[in-house]
């Protein structure tokens, strides 16, 4: 398998969001793992590839410093519980607060909300998916920025 095929499937592994993919071509076979998606965890991750034939290639990015999208979002929602009705991510995407660049935000703090009222927009694998409230209130806290990655049951907004 030529570097360019490898290279196409490794971007291909990076960019979507899948934890593994496996090519049979010939007598090569190509495995790529994305390490951290497999574990399930952030799609920022590390992506360990390996080739069987006819040598393993190994390849690892550097671990970001700063703390993970987690442990960031476990913190900001302790101190959100104390606050009102967290509500969260039902998928793993990329948020954004309003349905173009050029309109304006579904909400912002200190906005009155309804039930089923669009908080959001998330994209999941090129599909915009709308974000209802669930509860009415006042929109205390958002704690994504706009088009920031996030994972399942993240705590996106406080409304009170």
């Amino acid at each position: 398998m030529d570097l360019r095929k490898l290279k196409t499937l490794i971007d291909l592994v990076s960019e979507s969001g899948i934890s593994e993919l496996e090519v049979n071509e010939g007598e090569d076979r190509v495995r790529i793992v994305n390490t951290k998606l497999a574990q399930g965890q952030q799609s920022t991750a590390p992506i360990t590839y390996a080739a069987a034939a006819p040598s393993p290639i190994a390849v690892t990015a550097p671990a970001p410093a700063a703390p993970t999208a987690a442990e960031h979002a476990a913190a900001e929602e302790a101190t959100a519980t104390a606050a009102g009705f967290v509500a969260k991510s039902p998928m793993v995407g990329t948020f954004y607060r309003a349905a173009n660049p050029e309109s304006p935000n579904f909400v912002n703090v200190g906005d009155t909300v309804t039930v089923g009222q669009t908080l959001c927009i998330i994209e999941a694998m090129k599909l915009l998916n709308e974000i209802e409230s669930e509860k009415a209130g006042v929109v205390k806290q958002i704690l994504c920025e706009n088009g920031q990655g996030v994972e399942y049951d993240q705590p996106l907004f406080v409304i009170a």
